[in-house]
């Protein structure tokens, strides 16, 4: 099995590229800029030269970023170029190779409105322009080619895609004890348990496997952000003096959620888990190594 890896240097391409290496599978991804949105003979040139035998498509705007939403609403048209004409391309160029795409899409494409977790069969709803592109593109990908994947992701956190994670403990230490979140319940998800979500159904793609569609996946656990932020606070109060004596101080200010943010951003993961036997796990133990790292990369711990 050999892969082209469109968006490697994203947080989960990074991840999916070093399972790939621990089990010693043949991957590739072209050079930084040399994808170009509105040149479709730089796709073609790409695909083909790789000669991969599935192609990974996690290149977004914004990829890696946890503000990728929010920049959308000032970027709509380089949003667009990358989540849906660049796609677009990818998947005509997959078709007539006969190569079978997976591809990477979010939650975002909802409305946010239902209570209980989407589900593969809920009608989508995008309420901004991240989500609407990713809809677009999610529709191209659907009228060219048979032989696609599309995975709509949790909300993912992980090495170098902690933005936000980073801003509410900078937050609560400036604003003694206080931290400000949107009145919202999501499904935060370990960018490398994504990766092996990724990996497990490469692996049952090239086994000629017909699970042509989209999936969901989002980790075990969704919850509100305000409950995700005070576990965060309780991990990084092992390690920071300064959030320890915060601890019995801390105040959540919950904030109205507004597009193009959404309400309820979980997912359902009843289908990937019966078409290719991934269960989905935990959080809580990616998020403690996440925030140690940042300790001992400073010399904390």
């Amino acid at each position: 099995m050999k892969l082209l890896i469109i968006g490697a240097d994203s947080g989960v391409g990074v991840e999916l590229g070093k399972l790939l290496n621990e089990r010693q599978i043949s991957w590739v991804a072209p050079d930084a800029g040399a994808i170009l949105p509105k040149d479709p003979l730089s796709v073609a040139r790409i695909i083909t030269q790789a000669a991969p035998d599935q192609v990974i498509n996690l290149a977004a705007f914004a990829a890696g970023s946890q503000h990728a939403v929010l920049k959308a609403e000032t970027h709509p048209e380089e949003c667009e170029l990358i989540n849906l004409k660049q796609t677009e391309l990818v998947a005509q160029v997959c078709d007539h190779l006969h190569i079978p795409l997976i591809h990477l899409s979010t939650a975002y494409v909802f409305g946010g409105d239902k209570k209980l977790a989407y589900n593969e069969q809920d009608l989508p709803k995008p309420q901004g322009v991240y989500g609407q592109t990713a809809l677009a593109a999610e529709q191209a990908i659907v009228a060219t080619t048979k032989q696609h994947i599309i995975v709509r992701g949790g909300w993912l956190f992980g090495r170098h895609q902690d933005e936000m994670l980073r801003h509410w403990l900078d937050e609560l230490k400036k604003g003694d004890g206080s931290v400000t979140v949107y009145r919202r319940k999501f499904a935060p998800t370990p960018i490398e348990d994504l990766a092996r979500v990724l990996l497990a159904i490469c692996q049952q793609v090239d086994c000629h496997a017909d699970v042509w569609g989209i999936y969901h996946y989002a980790a075990l656990e969704p919850l509100r952000e305000s409950e995700f932020v005070q576990q965060l606070v309780k991990f990084a109060a092992q390690h920071d003096e300064a959030v320890y004596r915060l601890l019995d101080h801390l105040t959540i200010n919950l904030s109205r959620t507004e597009v193009p943010q959404i309400a309820n951003a979980t997912l359902a993961t009843k289908k990937i888990f019966e078409t290719f036997g991934v269960k989905p796990r935990p959080w809580h133990g990616s998020l403690q190594r996440l925030v140690k790292s940042w300790y001992k990369a400073r010399g904390d711990a």
